[in-house]
């Protein structure tokens, strides 16, 4: 709980001579929140309580998000401090990956991981979800779509310049040809948001050059881990390993308190929920932003959920769905010195 993680934020600051800000997007099955811009405001926030500090840093835990909120973030860190360092107890991932790189330090646990910044584009041109709502859309993985056209040129150098343009065709049939534009304006843009951030702090171009080309398309597939040892030796990154008392002490049970608040390893389930109940209300904190001084800003969504039951001769009932009739989602705000 946030009470008991301020300690937490204090022993870093004491250990990192810095001021703490904590970030989390949950990664709960079926309660997924991702970074987005809408928490620009409650980060300078909790920013504008630290008084401009010589150093900050971010504790960070995502599974990404918009890659422009990242950039953004980050920026907006950096004009509170000369110095920004970004702590990765677990996963920082896609957009939290390209916070990461805005660190002149980076710090990672032997769990922490990085990962490809892997952006999917969203919009009302985009592919309808199978077998949903009206509105609902797929998003179009950037690298996927780049993975599909590399295989059609692969394919060209056999079959010739036919199947190039075959095979692009399909997939225009597939995608609109505005979202395949923001494809490849998304994939335009990552590189250089990644090559800006970098060169804030690494002077030298071929080892920003090495870690862009890798990060943003050379390293396969949105779900690569970058761990520890390969972010360090092979990517040449700014990266730090904490101690073992202050991983025994503080980061692991830091990471396990908010694991164990947010449940992030239990997935949810709208039956096991209810259990037997036919009607629950629910209250479920989804994301956090924290830091001693500013105290805690929760994203929150409440509700009721409903079970739905259809009546079969004879006479037995089956659960045919379930409601969820949400009634708030916002973020909650506890003040620093709450009990």
């Amino acid at each position: 709980m946030y009470a008991e993680r301020k300690a937490f934020y204090q022993q870093i600051e004491t250990e990192r001579k810095s001021k703490v800000l904590a970030y989390v997007t949950g990664d709960r099955p079926g309660l997924e929140t991702q970074i987005h811009h809408e928490v620009l405001d409650h980060m300078a926030d909790h920013l504008d309580t630290f008084g401009l500090p010589e150093k900050i840093s971010l504790i960070i835990y995502s599974r990404g998000g918009s890659t422009l909120a990242g950039w953004s973030i980050a920026n907006l860190i950096r004009q509170f401090c000369k110095k920004f360092e970004v702590i990765v107890p677990g996963k920082a991932h896609s957009a939290a990956t390209l916070i990461a790189l805005a660190g002149e330090t980076i710090v990672m646990t032997k769990q922490a991981t990085l990962g490809p910044i892997d952006p999917s584009t969203n919009s009302p041109l985009n592919p309808q979800v199978p077998g949903g709502a009206v509105n609902a859309r797929l998003p179009v993985s950037v690298e996927e779509v780049i993975g599909y056209l590399e295989l059609a040129k692969n394919q060209a150098q056999l079959k010739g310049k036919d199947a190039l343009a075959s095979a692009f065709l399909k997939l225009a049939d597939q995608i609109h040809p505005i979202s395949l534009g923001s494809v490849y304006r998304a994939r335009t843009q990552i590189k250089m948001l990644a090559k800006r951030l970098l060169s804030n702090h690494m002077k030298n171009q071929k080892d920003v050059e090495r870690v862009v080309s890798f990060v943003c398309s050379e390293s396969g597939s949105h779900d690569y881990a970058i761990f520890r040892r390969e972010a360090k030796e092979e990517l040449k990154l700014p990266i730090e390993k904490p101690t073992q008392e202050v991983y025994d002490n503080v980061l692991k049970p830091l990471h396990v308190d908010i694991r164990a608040e947010l449940k992030l390893n239990e997935r949810f389930d709208h039956g096991l929920f209810l259990g037997n109940q036919n009607q629950a209300p629910y209250s479920f904190k989804r994301g956090l932003i924290e830091s001693i001084t500013g105290g805690q800003h929760a994203f929150t969504s409440e509700g009721t959920i409903t079970k739905k039951t259809a009546q079969v001769p004879p006479g037995v009932l089956v659960v045919t769905g379930f409601e969820d009739q949400r009634t708030f989602e916002a973020w909650k705000y506890t003040p620093p010195n709450a009990p």
